[in-house]
């Protein structure tokens, strides 16, 4: 190999370490064992439909239906396993859908708020758990380290294709149960064109 051939080889290692997926969310609730319950009977267990890239994460065959006041969105699709409390993450086209106005990424009671999820056996009614979920990057402590960032750091992150684009105040999460990766809603994977294999790099650190 030649040495100009190896530098390339090398920078192309260099580069691909330095990147992580990039992976979108649509619209999607954590449920607590005593809302699953509520929605689906007592016992009752969620059925896998296909696993994530989150180790232990997966998405449910079963679904809810969401209702506020001024709107509804059917097949609102379940995360497991069961959580400590409820969340419901929607993106803002769906907040401007239902007329809700929550708060990003910090759930918190909301007077106003009056979401309902609809099960085949239940209904419950949520005053709090409902963010628009901040874009973040999942890391191990050893990706963390790699990519010089710490649990809480923002920073921004460039995102390429046919579309490219820079966002800010991106959210690191670390944790020894994480992958890594750029998670960002579908609002922002449609904006910037996101496709499969797409990869982002830290731009700025903060």
């Amino acid at each position: 190999m030649s040495e100009e051939l190896k530098q390339i080889v090398e920078q192309i290692v260099v580069d691909y370490l330095s990147s992580f997926p990039v992976e979108v969310s649509n619209r999607h609730i954590h449920l607590s064992s005593e809302h699953l319950e509520t929605l689906f009977g007592k016992g009752y267990q969620l059925s896998v439909l296909r696993y994530l890239s989150e180790p232990g994460e997966f998405a449910a065959q079963e679904t809810l239906t969401l209702l506020t006041p001024q709107g509804v969105i059917p097949d609102l699709r379940i995360l497991g396993p069961v959580r400590s409390k409820t969340q419901l993450e929607v993106a803002a086209s769906d907040a401007r859908k239902l007329k809700i106005n929550p708060p990003l990424g910090t759930a918190r009671s909301e007077e106003n708020l009056k979401v309902i999820l609809v099960g085949p056996l239940g209904v419950v009614e949520l005053s709090e758990g409902v963010i628009i979920s901040p874009r973040h990057i999942h890391a191990t402590p050893e990706e963390a380290k790699r990519l010089e960032v710490s649990d809480g750091q923002l920073v921004e992150v460039e995102i390429g294709g046919d579309r490219p684009g820079i966002l800010g105040r991106v959210l690191i999460r670390v944790s020894p149960n994480y992958k890594l990766a750029l998670h960002i809603d579908i609002d922002e994977g449609n904006a910037l064109g996101v496709k499969e294999g797409f990869r982002a790099k830290i731009f700025k650190r903060s």
